[in-house]
């Protein structure tokens, strides 16, 4: 089959769940294509990028110029000097009564889909599905799917209007989301249950080599967060209760790796806190980089929270990859994460913003390390059995051929397996 992903950034360090889909459709002898709005230029790049030399396989749509001078001249030089590739595609795209002052952004976005076709569009995130629907009246064959992951089905409704998703849930194939906990959140936006498959997210879980955790005398016990420094990865409440564990146990080691618009209120904030000597941020990390810190570390907390503008997450995937290290889990109750965490088992899950409550789970482990062991191979076996990217990407390659062959029978039989 020949697939075309269309994403808002590529490669980008965060997103290994599309990255897993990709290298593992490329795996399973499919041709796979890459459509981005940018490239983030991340000085660190996953290695699968060079492995599967998937720059080769990427397009970018061209940069808008600020200048509306500058916008217009710009777009008339891709008219003329693409207009070759697809003539009546073109003329679509200039339908000026119809797109009106969208007339000059879809140019941008949607120059680099001329020559193509595909058997399936593969849209990531709500956004990115909405370009699709332009495609799909220019005449770019193939069956479209959108995959929805926290964002853009919680905040960004909220910013452009709740109907925004309308005519994309009337005009796609399938849209597809990662747990069945928050289903319920596109299907209150407007999508027909029918057209919803569940695919979670998957890892590698080859690469992740397990280990029962134990700690060696005078050793500190290391506690980990990989995430990027956002509103809703609730960093805060979880330095916070850090800080309450410091005041019991001075033997801790805290270690953040991730970067972004938090980080110098985060900073500030162990400042505040006078836990400097505990919590050590480490910025960006690759792939290997977190497998390491993975492999020196004792416990995994990730405290997620609903932020202030509505952003939520999904179920994110370094919970994953730590389960499947063998990492036993701190976690809140929020968004899909109870479904992709055995509480009680694999780990421990609070309520959103609880710092008393992460405080008391990391205590409870720390004078626990005997749990250590049973916790992460519960953990594993969970990861095996649900969330290893093999099955889910043969799953996914089911759910494209049912779809090109309007195979409802087997459509249907994948919705009852969720």
């Amino acid at each position: 089959m020949k697939i075309g992903f269309i994403v808002s950034s590529f490669p980008s360090l965060s997103q290994t769940f599309i990255l897993n889909q990709i290298t593992g459709l490329l795996d399973l002898g499919h041709d796979v294509e890459i459509f981005a709005r940018n490239n983030p230029n991340e000085p660190k790049k996953h290695p699968d990028i060079y492995k599967y030399h998937l720059n080769q396989r990427t397009h970018y749509m061209p940069h808008i110029p600020h200048s509306i001078l500058k916008r217009r001249l710009k777009a008339i030089y891709l008219i003329i000097t693409n207009f070759h590739k697809s003539p009546f595609n073109i003329l679509k795209l200039l339908n000026i009564p119809k797109y009106g002052k969208d007339t000059l952004s879809l140019i941008y976005t949607l120059i680099p889909f001329l020559d193509k076709s595909f058997d399936i569009l593969h849209c990531h995130f709500g956004p990115n599905g909405i370009i699709s629907l332009y495609l799909k009246e220019m005449g770019i064959s193939g069956k479209y799917i959108t995959t929805f992951h926290g964002y853009d089905i919680s905040g960004y409704p909220r910013i452009m209007g709740e109907n925004i998703y309308n005519n994309l849930f009337r005009k796609v194939d399938l849209i597809t989301w990662n747990a069945n906990l928050t289903k319920r959140c596109v299907i209150e936006l407007g999508c027909d249950e029918d057209k919803i498959i569940i695919l979670p997210y998957g890892i590698r879980i080859e690469k992740f080599r397990f280990s029962e955790r134990k700690v060696q005398d005078k050793e500190p016990i290391r506690i980990l967060t990989v995430g990027r420094l956002v509103e809703k990865k609730g960093h805060e409440y979880a330095i916070k209760a850090i800080a309450e564990v410091v005041k019991r146990h001075g033997n801790i080691e805290y270690m953040i790796a991730g970067d972004g618009p938090s980080r110098s209120k985060l900073e500030n904030l162990v400042v505040t806190l006078e836990i400097e000597n505990y919590v050590k941020f480490l910025g960006a990390v690759d792939q290997d980089e977190v497998l390491k810190l993975y492999e020196r570390s004792h416990i995994f907390l990730l405290s997620s929270v609903t932020a202030s503008d509505g952003d939520s997450e999904g179920l994110p995937v370094v919970l994953l990859e730590a389960q499947a290290v063998g990492l036993p889990i701190i976690s809140s109750l929020h968004g899909g994460i109870p479904e992709g965490v055995l509480d009680s088992k694999s780990g421990f899950l609070v309520p959103e913003k609880d710092v008393d409550a992460l405080a008391d789970k990391i205590e409870y482990l720390i004078k626990n390390p005997e749990l250590w062991s049973e916790m992460g191979r519960y953990g594993r076996k969970f990861v095996e059995e649900r969330y290893d990217i093999q099955k889910l990407n043969q799953r996914l390659v089911k759910i494209y051929k049912a779809l090109l062959t309007n195979d409802t029978s087997t459509l249907e039989e994948l919705r009852g397996e969720q």
